[in-house]
Formats: structure tokens, C-alpha cells, sequence
């Protein structure tokens, strides 16, 4: 099975592919779909879009995963900005016919290392031993965006 994890934004969006083994995880491919201020609000969503779809392809994912939506009530314009990110992302799941799953990031720390209150370092760490990586990706939106596809990967495997 092939699973790829997104954490979205309309900045930096990263992305990690997982294949999933009876008893291995390896990593496919990370990175991020990047965007620049200077482009307009459509055009930013349409180069995620468009880049999540080339990837969808390109790595013949069998299901994509988010994370749940959060943001501080402090910072709506978060939600706002976060939202249309995460809808283009699932339209482009939808588009593909892709299933979709979303977690919360207590789930997701649960189900990486144990606590749903782990701190991000500790997710990175668990990231980089479950997949054998020598060094942290670059960018820490491609840490969690493969957390969440080896989570996805460990929460459907307890169901079986």
C-alpha cells in the first residue's frame, strides 16, 4: 500500500509517500509544493492542486491523509488560510478517487510515539528511526506530513 501524507498550507505544503510492507515501511518520496506571496490566492491554490494531483500520479497512492484542521482562536485567519489549502488538497483527492482520511495531531503523536501530548522533536526522532534516515528533512512540514502517512499506516493496521 501506498500512502502519502500532506501537512498543508498555503506557503509550504509538504508531502511524504510511504510504502507499506506486511512488515516494513519505506520511504518513496518527500518534499514540499512551495508557492510565492506575489502570486494571487487562486494561483497558489491552483499550483497545490495541481501539485498534488502530479503526485497522486506520479507515486500511484493508494489513499492521501491530512491532518485535522486546528488553529488558536486567537488566529482565525489561520483557519481561513489553512481551510482553503486543505480543500484543494481534498478535492484533488476526491478528483482522483482517492480515499481520505484526517487525524487529529493528538492521534497522530499517540500513534507515533505513545503520547498524544509528544512534543515535535520527539515525533521527528521517531520519524527519522522508523524510516531509517540519517539526517532530519529540511523542512519540518515533510516530518509531519510523514508522521502522519506511518500513523495512518500503524491506526489501519490495528484495525485489521
Amino acid at each position: 500500500m501506498i500512502i502519502v501524507g500532506i501537512d498543508p498550507a498555503l506557503a509550504v505544503s509538504g508531502y511524504g509517500v510511504i510504502q507499506v510492507g506486511k512488515t516494513s515501511l519505506a520511504l518513496i518520496e518527500a518534499g514540499i509544493i512551495k508557492t510565492t506571496a506575489n502570486d494571487s490566492v487562486p494561483e497558489r491554490l491552483n499550483k497545490i492542486y495541481q501539485g498534488i494531483l502530479k503526485l497522486i500520479s506520479d507515486t500511484k497512492a493508494d489513499c492521501l491523509v491530512l491532518e485535522k484542521i486546528y488553529s488558536h482562536y486567537k488566529h482565525p485567519a489561520t483557519a481561513c488560510i489553512l481551510g482553503q489549502a486543505r480543500g484543494v488538497i481534498c478535492l484533488a483527492a476526491f478528483t482522483a478517487r482517492l480515499p481520505f482520511f484526517e487525524y487529529s495531531a493528538t492521534r497522530i503523536k499517540k500513534a507515533m510515539v505513545g503520547k498524544g501530548l509528544a512534543s515535535k522533536a520527539q515525533v521527528q526522532r521517531m520519524v527519522m528511526h522508523t524510516l531509517g534516515l540519517q539526517t532530519l528533512p529540511a523542512y519540518m512540514d515533510v516530518t509531519d506530513a510523514l508522521a502522519l502517512a506511518i500513523a495512518h499506516s500503524y491506526i489501519i493496521k490495528a484495525k485489521l
